[in-house]
């Protein structure tokens, strides 16, 4: 569905270049829900142009939906669906008018406009908002309608970019309903950004991270989590004259895990906290170091990227790139 190799984007500015996407390689399977992650100036909104075909490369092959980005940039378009993170709908003419409006852009007839039209508003409950104006809807609606003017000409691959941002907590899981039931429901391939990293976490089955135009990490978010950040043991002792010897019998256990020591509180990175808590706390029992307390935590997206590059994902929203 998507198939990019040696992706680049250069920029010229005062005094030379500037590269936003380094080489970017990139292979997505049909039906796969992809979360593509950066800091601001990481090089993913350039990397989604350029697959959108929005952007040109310059340099570097990619074929989307079957068609060259380069070569067949109307092809790609025909064939993609694209939800950007401003508004698509006008204010002027009514819902339903807008889609048929989409829908003829994209050479359907106007019967086939209007019944295709009215699928997509029932599909994003959007029915009983037909006859009203863009301008009137909630911000849950309004992003609904994006994405409905996106799939409106049935297209195989959709990219979103930030769908749920400046949304409340419900209008998110509501719209994040409905991705979801796309998905599920006609097997719909999903490309998307997003800076709430929980999202991307519990939605996709596919994490991409992209720092300074290359990509640094790509895999599930579990075995991301587990493989680059680890889980945490924390260990609070009863007596700060054992910290030294918990550490290092921390250390010595869960080799190459890595311990730290700060007062009476000794943290361990290890791969699975689950397993490595009750070893630690018979070894340290059996040397005599007593254990007050003892708490697990799972790492996130952010810590992944935090190991990677030793800055954090939150740092900043949104993407200069």
């Amino acid at each position: 569905m998507i198939h990019a190799r040696a992706l680049t984007r250069r920029f010229k500015i005062k005094g030379g270049e500037v590269e936003a996407v380094r080489g970017l390689d990139l292979d997505v399977e049909p039906g796969t829900l992809v979360a593509f992650l950066g800091p601001n100036g990481a090089g993913k909104s350039t990397s989604l142009r350029m697959l959108t075909s929005l952007l040109p490369p310059t340099s570097g092959t990619a074929v989307v939906a079957g068609h060259d980005v380069a070569s067949d940039p109307a092809g790609v378009r025909r064939n993609i669906g694209y939800v950007g993170q401003k508004n698509g709908a006008g204010e002027n003419f009514r819902v339903l008018d807008e889609l048929v409006t989409q829908a003829r852009c994209y050479g359907l007839t106007r019967d086939e406009a209007r019944r295709r039209a009215r699928e997509v508003l029932d599909m994003l409950e959007l029915t009983s908002l037909a006859t009203r104006k863009p301008g009137t809807l909630s911000g849950g609606q309004r992003r609904r309608l994006d994405i409905a003017l996106g799939l409106v000409h049935r297209p195989g691959l959709l990219f979103l970019d930030e769908p749920t941002t400046g949304l409340d907590p419900q209008s998110r899981a509501d719209v994040w309903g409905h991705i979801l039931r796309l998905r599920e429901e006609h097997g719909t391939t999903l490309f998307l950004t997003t800076h709430y990293l929980e999202e991307a976490d519990s939605m996709a089955e596919r994490v991409v991270i992209i720092d300074h135009g290359r990509v640094i990490a790509d895999g599930t978010a579990a075995r991301l989590k587990t493989d680059l950040a680890g889980d945490h043991v924390t260990l609070t002792l009863r007596d700060p004259g054992d910290t030294a010897r918990a550490t290092a019998i921390a250390t010595r256990l869960e080799a190459p895990g890595e311990a730290a020591a700060e007062g009476t509180t000794v943290r361990v990175r290890v791969p699975r906290a689950d397993v490595a808590l009750p070893r630690l706390l018979r070894a340290l029992e059996a040397e005599g170091v007593e254990v007050a307390a003892a708490e697990t935590a799972r790492p996130t997206l952010d810590d992944v990227f935090l190991t990677l590059t030793g800055r954090s994902l939150r740092e900043t929203d949104g993407d200069g790139a």
